[in-house]
């Protein structure tokens, strides 16, 4: 065999190797299914490099489709499924895709909270559950026969890290795990997203994240920095006061606002609930709530509770400064933004902390040198420093 024999039948099996390998396939029209199974329409999905293939059958609303996706790890998993009440995935009919003891399996899931899962049966009557793996690709072949005679269905689609004990894990939370669903027309072979449900929830969340950084994390912090440090001088009294307050208030306001974009979200989102961070929440709103109403209680600097009532809010200021920063990386941690935004308010922290030291060392300077000044200066300026009679 010479060499140019031997260069075509490489680029052949190459050319055959890329055929029989989904993964490699870029759309999926070009995709050649691993059981040379026919279907009269194909979708290249937006998120999560997925792709589906169907036939649709309006006379008996029956369906057959084939998913293929490749798991987020090793012993990962895919899924696909029908949501006959709402978008997303609480609620929806699904069959997910997973090996195991090293064959591949699929298996039914009434997906009723985001939690936890177990296998149970679907609203569906479903036949031919079948799954293969070519390439790391995960390929879900079934038929359903579906409710009514409406082609339009809610799809929902999904992809996991790895399997325990036979029960799929919780799968990331990016923004293309979030966004993998959509309305599809089974007739016309089109698909909507819906993903301005998605898109409200997101903007929510980010205008939620955005006021609770600007109150809790920037202004509560800034307030407590005036109020310790600028009083010190002299001449800044009352401005302090008022810049203090007002720092405070408005610092109120927009939490306020952040708190109840976080009901809001709450809401929206039945199932899912971060325990901590919302205990959290509405431990701040309690104790900032609590703060503001001490302004209409401050005593005077010389009533006899003044003592008191200065433990009791300095106690509440900083315990609202550190809830709130633990708070917001909790907050972080949920919402995964991309990782400019955390470090960036970081820097704001580094920056906050740095001033802090910097008027703190100030402060001390000058107290300490008031007290010396006064300790050398005669008693009251008066009989060359003897007691006044």
């Amino acid at each position: 065999m010479d060499s140019h024999q031997f260069s075509a039948i490489l680029l052949l099996s190459l050319c055959s190797l890329l055929l029989i390998s989904p993964s490699h396939s870029q759309t999926c029209t070009s995709q050649t299914l691993t059981n040379n199974a026919l279907y009269s329409k194909c979708l290249d999905l937006p998120h999560l490099s997925s792709y589906l293939h169907w036939t649709y059958n309006a006379t008996n609303t029956s369906l057959s489709i084939a998913f293929m996706a490749q798991p987020a790890g090793t012993n990962g998993w895919v899924a696909w499924a029908i949501n006959p009440n709402s978008t997303g995935m609480l609620g929806a009919q699904a069959l997910i895709a997973f090996k195991s003891s090293g064959a591949m399996t699929v298996q039914t899931y009434d997906i009723t909270s985001f939690s936890s899962i177990s296998e149970s049966k679907i609203s569906f009557e479903v036949w031919d559950l079948s799954a293969e793996e070519s390439g790391g690709t995960f390929t879900l072949f079934a038929k359903l026969k579906l409710p009514g005679n409406s082609d339009i269905v809610n799809q929902v689609w999904q992809v996991g890290p790895s399997v325990t004990n036979g029960v799929p894990d919780v799968h990331a939370l990016s923004t293309d795990n979030k966004a993998s669903f959509s309305t599809l027309n089974l007739t016309a072979g089109q698909t909507s997203s819906t993903s301005g449900g998605l898109d409200s929830r997101t903007k929510n969340k980010n205008i939620h994240g955005i006021l609770n950084v600007v109150s809790w994390g920037i202004l509560f912090p800034v307030g407590v920095i005036i109020a310790r440090y600028l009083r010190t001088f002299e001449s800044a009294d009352p401005a302090w006061f008022y810049l203090h307050a007002s720092c405070q208030v408005s610092a109120y306001a927009i939490g306020v606002a952040g708190w109840a974009t976080g009901l809001k979200l709450g809401g929206q989102s039945q199932g899912i609930i971060y325990t901590n961070h919302r205990n959290i929440g509405i431990a701040l709103f309690c104790l900032a709530t609590v703060q503001i109403f001490a302004l209409f209680l401050r005593p005077k600097k010389d009533h006899k509770y003044r003592f008191y009532w200065n433990i009791y809010h300095h106690g509440i200021g900083y315990t609202i400064i550190i809830l709130g920063i633990t708070n917001l990386f909790k907050g972080y941690d949920i919402l995964q933004p991309a990782k400019k935004w955390k470090s960036a308010y970081i820097i704001v922290l580094i920056v906050l902390g740095a001033i802090s030291l910097l008027l703190e060392a100030i402060t001390w300077f000058v107290v300490l040198r008031r007290k010396s000044s006064k300790s050398t200066k005669p008693h009251d300026g008066y009989n060359n420093g003897e007691d006044r009679q």
